[in-house]
């Protein structure tokens, strides 16, 4: 049986083939509903009840376990034999969880690894001290106590059923589980920061020890400039000329590839040329008005739920967006595998990063130290992409909560990434520091959404979220409606393609009848925001269907539910922000 998702899980940090083992495949499993396992001894077992397909989830249908009720914790096993390559006296060995929900713990051969919190950022665990020469066994369990008001869990359900904008719950690995073989002193992290008026690549390279670092930076294989220094502390900060960078763009994936050694190691990236900023109640994207077209992306899939089945669904994905006209998506409640980033970055397409806040209660004292680890690891993770050029650390935050922790994260956000625009919360209620002001509006009516935003033209107020604790936009910021539309139309007029744990149909609003009227409502309302110079961009709700809920102008098996053509040509039409200056 093939190995599933077996390319290399970390696209934006390589090293060569000989240094990685893929653990991905049928792993032993057991659904430990009475979190009891621990006591029963489960991680000293090299078997359990059930085998399940790494790296999809047990309730995906793709893992071959298929089971949607609540698992408050679930156990994983496999035996590997070490290559004869990694030699544990020279190097180190290094193991890799993509991503596991919620709360992870591994042993080898026996002995405790480490632990990790957090759904959606990656785990590493240093076992070289723990494995041996031949065949070895690994045990990874996974708490996932959803219904805690202290675990961001996105748009998975807490109840039974989905319902609504609520999906199927995701339990346990749903990213790669790999080995990695690296020198004793290697390179764990580099973040790269472009400065294009400055015409350079500003670096910071964090190494296991101290070495001399050199980097080699070529575009199209011609070589553009190198250059290095000797780590300190296990750092090493520098940066390197660009001279007349090519640049980065919507469409136009103008990338360079990077290569860093430190002593014996070697690594491999790229990056792209592209500056963001804002200038009055404009996006500057290499210092063009550039109007955003984006839509919301869920990042679901019918037989994967979290998980890709194929890598070449991200390709897939974006392709059909900018088929239909539009030049980025909001990730949306949900931190993508990197693969989708990667072919986001090659593609020339727009992307806001986004924290899963949804399950979080924010007025619990506990929530900052929990959500702020996890929120800056997903920002380094992914901070090297061209593609991302906004951070949204919460979506739909509601007056009466803690207020200050949506400016406390902002701020550590722009301290740790300058360079990109940060959105305190998404919708409702902006109560501190923001770099845009956007607003949820899920209006029908194309004459009064217009009204809702016609008094931007006079220097008005517009519509805004009033929930109370919002003063409204006051003109000093790009006004962006980050959320609208939503359409309900399901083009079978029936639930069968809408997954295995789906409730009743659901979207916004009347439904339109056929699928004429559903373009003529996107296009009216698409319309009222390309036309007012004081908006800055749209985010139109949503790529797919997912499940029950049905606002897609994609089926969640991907048919375009309108002739994509007619979509792009309503979308692509210059912006009146981008003609205005």
């Amino acid at each position: 049986m093939e190995i599933p998702r077996p390319e290399y899980p970390r696209p934006s940090l390589r090293r060569g083939e000989e240094t990685w083992m893929n653990l991905n495949g049928t792993w032993f499993f057991e659904i430990d509903r009475a979190n009891s396992g621990k006591e029963r001894g489960l991680q000293n077992q090299t078997e359990y009840s059930q085998k399940i397909q790494v790296p999809f989830v047990p309730e995906s249908q793709a893992s071959g376990v298929g089971d949607i009720d609540f698992m408050e914790r679930v156990w994983y096993a496999r035996t590997f034999d070490l290559p004869a390559r990694f030699d544990t006296e020279k190097g180190r060995v290094l193991l890799h969880i993509g991503a596991m929900d919620y709360e992870g713990e591994v042993w080898i051969n026996g002995a405790p690894a480490g632990s990790h919190t957090g759904g959606y950022t990656p785990a590493v665990f240093d076992i070289t001290d723990l494995v041996k020469k031949g065949e070895n066994r690994i045990n990874i369990t996974v708490a996932d106590p959803l219904r805690t008001p202290l675990q961001p869990s996105g748009k998975q359900c807490e109840q039974y059923h989905s319902f609504a904008c609520f999906y199927t719950r995701c339990t346990g690995i749903w990213q790669t589980v790999w080995l990695e073989y690296v020198p004793k002193v290697y390179i764990q992290k580099v973040k790269m920061l472009p400065d294009v008026r400055g015409e350079k690549l500003d670096i910071r390279v964090t190494l296991s020890g101290n070495a001399q670092v050199c980097a080699i930076v070529t575009y199209e294989g011609k070589p553009v400039a190198k250059g290095g220094v000797a780590a300190t502390g296990g750092t090493a900060v520098f940066s390197l000329p660009i001279p007349n960078p090519v640049l980065w763009g919507p469409g136009e994936p103008n990338l360079y590839d990077i290569e860093f050694t430190a002593g014996e190691d070697r690594v491999v990236s790229y990056f792209g040329m592209r500056s963001i900023e804002v200038e009055k109640n404009r996006v500057l994207l290499n210092g063009k008005s550039v109007f955003q077209r984006l839509v919301l992306d869920q990042g679901y899939y019918p037989k994967g739920i979290y998980t890709a089945q194929d890598e070449k669904e991200f390709s897939r994905d974006i392709a059909l967006c900018m088929s239909a006209g539009f030049n980025g998506a909001r990730m949306h409640m949900k931190i993508f595998e990197p693969g989708f980033i990667y072919a986001a970055d090659h593609a020339g397409y727009l992307l806001w990063g986004e924290f899963p806040n949804w399950g979080l209660d924010i007025t619990r004292h506990e929530a900052i130290g929990i959500m702020l680890p996890q929120w800056l690891e997903a920002i380094e993770r992914d901070c090297n992409s061209p593609s991302i050029i906004g951070w949204c650390p919460f979506n739909e935050s509601f007056p009466g909560t803690n207020t200050g922790i949506y400016d406390l994260v902002y701020q550590i956000t722009k301290l740790f990434d300058p360079t990109r625009l940060v959105l305190d919360t998404s919708g409702y209620v902006h109560a501190g520091k923001t770099d845009l002001y956007d607003v949820h509006d899920y209006e029908q009516n194309p004459e009064t959404f217009a009204a809702h935003y016609a008094p931007l033209l006079a220097g008005e107020k517009p519509f805004f979220n009033d929930l109370g604790g919002n003063a409204g936009y006051d003109g000093k910021l790009p006004f962006f409606v980050s959320e609208f539309g939503g359409a309900f139309f399901d083009i079978d007029a029936a639930v069968e393609n809408s997954g295995q744990n789906s409730g009743s149909p659901w979207g916004y609003g009347d439904a339109p009848r056929t699928a004429e009227e559903l373009y003529q409502r996107f296009a009216a309302l698409c319309t009222v925001l390309l036309d007012n110079p004081c908006v800055c961009g749209l985010c139109y709700t949503q790529f797919t269907d997912v499940e029950q809920e049905m606002n897609g102008l994609f089926a969640f098996d991907r048919r375009p539910k309108v002739d994509v053509e007619k979509l792009r040509a309503i979308l692509t039409r210059k912006a009146a922000i981008e003609t205005k200056f």
